[in-house]
């Protein structure tokens, strides 16, 4: 337990060494470090994290893919194939909470930093391994990214537009879910930490992230023993559940039970189709949904998004616009729910970033200090452990850290 210098979130006091980098690793330290935790980036020598390195967009020569993972954490840099810097490590993994990293299996270990060794050194320290397929089974020493793991999942078979080549998600999916996982895992063996003092491994990995987010897809192959293909927008088991054109753009209607479809009907003008044969159950809309939509279209082209929506939210019905990027962000709501932030890093000056998800009453997530330049805090956290000035220079000279 150490001090996250004022931070009022739940997790204040708890220790996390973050060695993982790039995206899933980091989500789950960005989590954990909004809700209090003192989360310390060791990034590796030379070059520190791999976004780090992204070209763009920068802000001021700085990463903003790098900046807008790495906010409210302190950073410094380790050369782990020396063995001053495995030295190090051992020493900060003493007063540790948590680990985490997402190197593929055995890198650790060979370096002498396994999970065996450092639960030597911590019997309670709770190490979290994000890799690319798990830590065991026929994959468990292959590499993965994001995009390798939404394929293998199954993913990119059920996304994008009938008939059309294989579709990604938009965002990168097995990676944030992953880190989402990983923050879960850590919160869980935290709490059997707390009562028996035992810490353990936590591992997950991208392609059960993805996997899990196939629930539905999930559910129909294992009741029919057919895979389900690409619907576009449109839901896998339920209708009218898509976007539609509107006069001006897109909106998103969501008619996902009997009631919504009946006030839906109504909002359009046409009660009749209440007594349509082709609409009269979720079964029906389903078996006719290219009939329904082309009547829905026709309505809808009609009047704008924001006409349709007024309409809709008067009668109860889930209903939203397609916003951009720049929409989302820029909304009341988000805004509202501090979903946006402002930091001034050292570099790059002013930024923004995403606020915390999570809301607590008495505990308040906070977003405190902007991403740190790579080294920034190296010093300030050896001297901590209890390397005089002396030591650290030496270590700096050898190129142990940076």
């Amino acid at each position: 337990m150490t001090d996250t210098r004022g931070h009022s979130g739940p997790l204040a006091g708890v220790r996390v060494l973050e060695l993982a980098q790039i995206m899933a690793g980091p989500t789950c330290g960005m989590m954990l470090a909004d809700m209090g935790a003192d989360v310390v980036k060791v990034e590796k020598l030379p070059g520190g994290d791999d976004s780090r390195s992204y070209s763009e967009p920068r802000v001021n020569g700085v990463s903003a893919p790098f900046m807008i993972l790495n906010r409210n954490k302190r950073g410094m840099a380790l050369n782990l194939k020396l063995p001053q810097g495995r030295d190090i490590l051992l020493r900060m993994v003493r007063d540790a909470d948590v680990l985490t990293e997402n190197y593929r299996r055995g890198t650790l270990e060979k370096l002498g930093l396994g999970y065996d060794v450092l639960s030597k050194v911590n019997p309670g320290l709770i190490y979290c391994a994000v890799s690319g397929y798990g830590r065991d089974g026929p994959y468990g020493d292959k590499a993965g990214f994001d995009l390798i793991a939404q394929g293998f999942s199954g993913l990119m078979s059920i996304t994008g537009e009938p008939g059309r080549p294989p579709v990604k998600t938009g965002n990168s999916i097995a990676d944030i879910n992953a880190g989402i996982l990983a923050a879960a895992g850590i919160l869980a063996a935290y709490i059997h930490k707390l009562k028996t003092g035992e810490g353990q491994m936590v591992d997950t990995s991208l392609m059960e992230a993805a996997i899990q987010q196939t629930y539905w897809h999930a559910a129909s192959y294992f009741a029919t023993g057919k895979s389900g293909g690409p619907t576009g927008s449109a839901h896998l088991l339920t209708a009218p559940y898509q976007a539609f054109r509107t006069r001006d753009s897109w909106i998103n209607i969501g008619g996902a039970n009997q009631a919504n479809w009946e006030r839906i009907a109504d909002v359009l003008g046409h009660p009749e189709w209440l007594e349509d044969a082709r609409f009269l159950t979720n079964t029906e809309r389903m078996a006719n949904l290219e009939a329904l939509v082309a009547l829905m279209d026709a309505v809808l082209r009609e009047q704008d998004t924001a006409y349709w929506i007024e309409a809709f939210d008067a009668a109860g019905v889930p209903a939203g616009p397609i916003h951009t990027i720049g929409q989302a962000l820029s909304h009341p709501q988000t805004l509202a729910r501090d979903m946006v932030v402002d930091l001034d890093h050292p570099q790059a000056g002013p930024t923004k970033a995403l606020g915390s998800p999570i809301h607590f009453s008495r505990t308040p997530t906070q977003v405190l200090r902007p991403a740190p330049v790579l080294g920034q805090h190296t010093r300030e956290l050896l001297r901590e452990v209890g390397y005089a000035d002396a030591d650290i220079d030496v270590f700096v000279a050898e190129g142990a850290v940076a």
